[in-house]
């Protein structure tokens, strides 16, 4: 599973979306994206609500704490969105020791409230964990001994005896609709294979639950046959990283192909370069390093897998030997070449490419 963070107002979509396909349930929330593009004259006709009610608006970063940093603005109208927006558009913030400018914000109805609820799934390789609390909100953390949690393993079906226990104690004449919409979202969290998703807050408005604040986290390896229910989902790096242009050219193969190529520089000046075949077999080769004490020293994280063709394979090594052989400093260095069981995949195919990439790149091993 590769866990991939996606921004609130994509979580808020596709649960809006398919809540109501898979247990009709109606949610109220409306959201707006804003980025440098954006127009708001054009964003006003789209979504008119925006020019008809007052307004909250926040960074879309992948980043918490937002309300704590100050980063929050409540009961806005558009023109003042449009300002507060204006004024902090590409201005660089730091966040738990990441620094990067804010490129993305969500807009919302601003929603009056009293009570906070907090709600979050979790899953693991042996099954969900589902967490609720009637103590949600900027003070979740101090408050998690109010959290109720349960597991449901892999093979057991959500009901509404499991969700029993976290809503035993809420008022009568809300217990059933929290346990109806608990048990909702979980059927969105599976359908749409999620791996996290967390609000927190949501409220009941007009006895009705309404998500205020979301994070959620899907499975891209599941994306091959969700295409048509994710829509045009986006994986932003995380707050704070940007790609090297090594890593640039290579997400830029990975999205021309149907294979799966991924490299990440870890250590630029590394010693130990690895270009390992399958997600397994590549985490194992970097856990190993790791393990016999040379962490400090991994230059890289790359697997390739899904049958890339020679000449991919090709393009892909060339980039590898190029990081792991660059600045000699005269100290000895290493390239790990191996991989897992091929299911599908051509290794003749992709060791030919790979042994072309070493051939052309043969000076570059002798002036290390």
């Amino acid at each position: 599973m590769a866990r991939k963070k996606i921004r609130e107002y994509d979580s808020k979509r596709l649960l809006k979306e398919h809540l109501k396909r898979l247990a009709n349930i109606n949610l109220q929330i409306r959201s707006a994206q804003v980025t440098e593009a954006t127009d708001f004259t054009e964003l006003t006709n789209q979504e008119a609500w925006l020019s008809s009610t007052k307004l909250v608006v926040k960074p879309d970063m992948l980043f918490g704490k937002r309300g704590k940093s100050g980063l929050v603005a409540l009961k806005l109208d558009l023109a003042e969105v449009a300002e507060f927006v204006k004024a902090r558009l590409g201005s660089e913030v730091e966040m738990g020791g990441c620094k990067a400018p804010i490129t993305t914000f969500i807009v919302e109805p601003f929603v009056p409230h009293d009570q906070e609820y907090y709600l979050s799934v979790v899953s693991d390789r042996l099954g969900c964990t589902i967490s609720f609390s009637e103590c949600g909100g900027i003070e979740i953390e101090e408050n998690w001994d109010k959290v109720k949690t349960v597991f449901l393993p892999a093979e057991k079906p959500m009901t509404l005896e499991v969700c029993a226990p976290l809503i035993a104690t809420l008022p009568l004449e809300v217990r059933g609709k929290i346990g109806s919409f608990i048990m909702g979202v979980f059927a969105v969290f599976q359908d749409l294979d999620f791996s996290f998703l967390e609000m927190n807050p949501f409220t009941l408005v007009d006895g009705e639950p309404y998500p205020l604040d979301m994070r959620g986290e899907l499975d891209d390896t599941a994306a091959f046959k969700n295409f048509n229910k994710w829509g045009d989902i986006e994986f932003p790096l995380p707050f704070g990283r940007v790609l090297s242009p090594t890593e640039s050219f290579i997400h830029g193969l990975d999205e021309k192909t149907s294979a799966s190529l991924k490299f990440t520089v870890l250590n630029p000046k590394g010693r130990i370069w690895t270009m390992v075949a399958g997600g397994g077999a590549s985490v194992i080769y970097a856990d190993t390093v790791g393990d016999l004490g040379y962490a400090s020293e991994l230059g890289n994280y790359a697997e390739y897998s899904g049958a890339p063709n020679e000449e991919e394979v090709l393009q892909y090594a060339r980039v590898v030997i190029d990081c792991a052989t660059a600045d000699p400093d005269g100290r000895k260095r290493a390239l790990l070449i191996g991989g897992g069981i091929a299911n599908f995949t051509d290794v003749a195919a992709t060791f030919s490419g790979i042994i072309r990439a070493l051939r052309e790149k043969v000076r570059s091993f002798n002036s290390c």
